[in-house]
């Protein structure tokens, strides 16, 4: 870090990692316990439903690209401050909802704002530390963050059983002006001047995404995030609806298991902070692949078994989720850290184009889940969210296996 970066204390940063990236999580998880109320409530069609989670991503994919540039010419601060703002105004709106075209635009802008936030938590780790330095500071930031996704399931099971979906809405947008007090008078700006882009015109950005895009250690980063949580939001698509309506879990119970997964993913990234010192990035990120592949293993043994035998219980799916949340702890802090190790001045350009190319992946799983859970053979049985897991386990574990191995690092890792 230069001089005027090392007045900022190492817990500010830690805890704006974990409040930044980890508002991620609350969005999509908080609510999952009280989709089905609300897809009841404001009579939303399936499809309305799916839209209210891959309509989200999408915004949140596309924000980035927007937000990303501004960051880089602007700073971070700005954008943090304005991204936060304005998602707490769409935030209250999913609260006063009365039809599902509101509430999917509302989903869609909460999406495009919370962009801003976890492109900068991304972007500012780049702009203090070198890349390895950096992957353990990511590290203990998403040890917050998988505090905040374990608190999420839970506190939205309860709302929504004791008061209602609406209620469980609420409690995001007073988490997110919590997180708006702490960064208004916490964080600082990251980027300093020198490091700034001079330039923010679209034939500039595409040649610059072009260059980001070409370069190995990059893509193969990002095809480790994308995969890993490929896998997570084929879980957060349909796993609300396969335990309450499919395993006739009660939506506090649903909360509960939710909130395990989240355990798993905390313990992963309390792995991750110890391996990195021994194994380096890239073998982290080997060892980590190796659970993506028994997490996603072990759902596809699940589905053989309830076509052989019968539905399995409840509890009987949790650990091949807790394999593959494990390891998620673990791709997640080293992926998003390696996106951007080759790219100091162009941090937030690289985390931007990242965070489309996942969010457009996710989008794309999510159409093709709404088209299977569709057909009748699938319609009402757990295989869609099984083996959508077993391919993110699998297609994970090749990436770390094979690109990340050879490209995990790039030639000149430091400033």
């Amino acid at each position: 870090m230069n001089s005027s970066e090392r007045t900022l204390p190492i817990w500010v940063v830690v805890m704006s990692v974990a409040l930044l990236t980890g508002l991620q999580p609350l969005t999509t998880d908080m609510y999952l316990p009280a989709l089905p109320q609300m897809q009841q409530d404001l009579r939303l069609s399936p499809a309305q439903a799916q839209a209210t989670l891959s309509g989200l991503i999408l915004s949140f994919g596309m924000g980035q690209l927007i937000w990303g540039p501004i960051a880089d010419r602007w700073g971070r601060k700005v954008v943090l401050r304005s991204g936060l703002s304005l998602f707490v105004l769409a935030s209250v709106l999913t609260v006063l909802a009365q039809d599902g075209h509101t509430m999917v635009l509302a989903r869609v802008a909460q999406g495009a704002c919370l962009s801003a936030t976890v492109m900068c938590g991304r972007a500012m780790i780049r702009d203090l530390f070198p890349p390895e330095e950096g992957a353990r500071i990511m590290a203990r930031g998403m040890t917050g963050l998988g505090a905040l996704a374990l608190i999420g399931p839970i506190t939205g099971g309860l709302t929504a059983t004791w008061l209602g979906w609406r209620a469980t809405m609420a409690s995001l947008a007073v988490c997110a002006s919590l997180i708006l007090m702490f960064v208004w008078l916490f964080l600082p700006e990251t980027l300093p001047p020198q490091r700034r882009q001079t330039q923010l015109d679209w034939g500039h950005l595409l040649r610059q995404w072009g260059s980001i895009a070409r370069h190995p250690t990059f893509r193969a980063h990002t095809l480790l995030t994308s995969s890993t949580y490929g896998g997570l939001f084929v879980y957060l698509a349909l796993s609300s609806f396969a335990f309450i309506n499919i395993l006739q879990c009660s939506k506090a119970v649903y909360g509960a298991f939710m909130a395990t997964l989240s355990l798993s993913y905390l313990i992963g990234t309390f792995f991750c902070r110890r391996w990195l010192p021994a194994h380096g990035l890239i073998g982290t990120v080997a060892l980590a692949g190796r659970f993506s592949l028994a997490g996603g293993l072990y759902m596809a043994a699940i589905s053989l078994y309830s076509e052989l035998f019968h539905l399995p219980a409840a509890w009987a799916l949790l650990p091949g989720m807790w394999l593959y949340a494990f390891a998620h702890g673990i791709h997640q802090p080293c992926g998003q850290t390696g996106v951007v190790s080759a790219f100091p001045q162009q941090a937030g350009a690289a985390s931007a184009l990242s965070g489309f190319v996942l969010a457009s992946a996710a989008f794309a799983v999510g159409l093709v889940l709404s088209q299977l859970t569709s057909l009748p053979p699938l319609a009402h049985s757990i295989h869609p969210m099984n083996l959508g897991m077993t391919l993110g386990g699998m297609s994970t574990a090749w990436v770390a296996f094979t690109l990340v191995r050879k490209h995990g690092l790039p030639p000149q890792a430091a400033d």
